[in-house]
């Protein structure tokens, strides 16, 4: 455990002063910087089409089935766009796309079980979206069944679902239950109706606490809801407000986002009115509102933005230094293997990353005539890794001894010694501390660890303008 993270205590005091402390001044000067969210390492942009379908096959013949696995599937359909969303997703009206689909992703399944040397052991499993409930029920059971018939999947494994609590149905919180579902994340996003109505996402209250005794009753009781800060017409007092009512439903875990306003890339999101978006400082303040607000209930901070109740396992493995970091977040999940499934769904294997097509119909095309399909990846130096590994570590502890990760990967310890010189600025700042070889991110300025762990990105400069604000 870090130093700054050996007394809670002291960093929740931290956390409840951070907002007063912030100098606009200091939050304008990083604003303009467009760093990585480090959910990989390399990040997506730096993918390429080199790696290919045949190459991906490779990765998945030479697996060593001793490593631990996980599976990741895509389900990318809404019944409604939300004027916000930054996910591959389409809105449909009929259920024929998502049907086809379906079979689509089940022989994905069956093509990439068939490329394994045997039967990869499975803990964790997360479908994503867009919004997953939007299968029917009567075709949850068979889909699990499939990956449990290819997969050995631990009779104790994580099984989790995102939901739109808008369009859940008590029939398939029922078959989400008897499929072994075990874990719900739910889209909340904020309760206030003015901005519900900014973001085309109405939903009352009632609707999420409907969702929710209806999964309890179902017999998942591991429920995680998403919040977010910097949309249209909120305020700290709004987005406090809304805590307050999410606390009152008592999830296990919450999620705190920063909206990313890209009009340029998401069109949609040109319907959202620029003049009643927070500015920089107000986004800080927002965000702060809503940390202190789950402070005092006492949940514990973890990383940049999640927060868990002390006994949730997310929690105690941060305590213990386990915390992992991948595609969906933070998570308990520390597999060596990561299958993705779907259009525009990414993997992870000793080797590399891959990530399928995102357009339906070069994903659809690639099923029908037998090959992965597999867009772009990249394949992983030892470079790569060691920095990785690093990066990791302080995106999830807040701190990282650079010499000691170094050590660890058979290099000098002071291997990195040039980037922990060029943090100069970023110490005179107050944004990071250098103990000999040890960075630490203060607890004030936990909303800026991505600009000091992109200190140590050695591909950053050549994919900067593609990732989001810093702020």
């Amino acid at each position: 455990m870090n130093a700054l993270a050996s007394s809670p205590a002291a960093a929740r005091s931290l956390a409840r002063s951070s907002a007063a402390s912030v100098d606009a001044a200091l939050l304008a000067k990083y604003d303009g910087l467009r760093v990585p969210r480090y959910t990989s390492y390399p990040t997506a942009p730096h993918f390429t089409p080199a790696v290919t379908a045949d190459v991906y096959g490779g990765w998945l013949e030479a697996m060593d089935l001793s490593r631990s696995g996980s599976l990741y599937l895509h389900i990318p359909f809404c019944h409604q766009m939300c004027w916000y969303c930054g996910c591959h997703t389409k809105i449909v009206a009929r259920y024929a796309p998502i049907a086809e689909y379906l079979g689509h992703l089940r022989r994905e399944i069956a093509m990439v079980a068939d490329r394994i040397p045997g039967r990869l052991a499975v803990r964790h499993i997360h479908f994503g979206g867009g919004t997953p409930t939007m299968m029917a029920p009567e075709d949850v059971g068979p889909l699990f069944d499939l990956m449990r018939s290819r997969f050995d999947v631990a009779a104790d494994a994580e099984l989790a679902i995102e939901i739109d609590p808008r369009t859940l149905t008590a029939e398939m919180a029922v078959a989400l239950g008897r499929a072994g579902v075990n874990r719900a994340s739910l889209g909340v996003q904020d309760f206030d109706p003015t901005v519900q109505e900014a973001i085309n996402r109405v939903q009352p209250r009632e609707t999420t606490e409907q969702a929710l005794g209806w999964l309890r009753d179902a017999g998942i009781d591991n429920v995680n809801l998403d919040l977010m800060y910097g949309l249209p017409h909120q305020s700290v007092e709004s987005v406090a407000r809304s805590a307050e009512i999410a606390l009152e439903m008592a999830p296990d875990r919450l999620s705190v986002f920063g909206y990313a306003h890209v009009p340029w890339m998401k069109t949609h999101q040109k319907k959202i009115d620029e003049s009643v978006l927070a500015d920089t400082l107000g986004r800080w303040e927002q965000f702060a509102a809503i940390a202190d607000t789950l402070d005092a209930a006492g949940y514990r901070a973890i990383g940049l933005d999640h927060f868990a109740r002390p006994g949730d396992e997310l929690a105690i493995q941060q305590e213990e230094g386990r915390l992992g970091r991948n595609f969906q977040g933070y998570t308990t999940d520390d597999a060596e293997v990561l299958l993705g499934f779907g259009a525009s769904s990414i993997g992870a294997l000793p080797q590399g990353y891959v990530q399928n097509a995102v357009p339906f119909d070069q994903y659809a095309t690639a099923i029908e005539e037998g090959r992965l399909p597999t867009a772009k990846g990249i394949a992983l130096t030892d470079d790569d890794r060691l920095r990785r590994d690093l990066i990791m570590r302080l995106m999830c502890d807040l701190s990282v001894d650079a010499g000691a990760v170094a050590k660890a990967h058979g290099q000098e310890e002071s291997l990195f010694d040039a980037e922990l010189a060029d943090m100069a600025d970023l110490v005179a700042d107050g944004v990071a501390v250098i103990e000999g070889r040890r960075v630490h991110v203060p607890e004030a300025a936990r909303p800026l660890m991505r600009i000091v762990a992109a200190r140590f990105d050695a591909h950053l400069a050549s994919g900067a303008g593609r990732h989001s604000r810093a702020v």
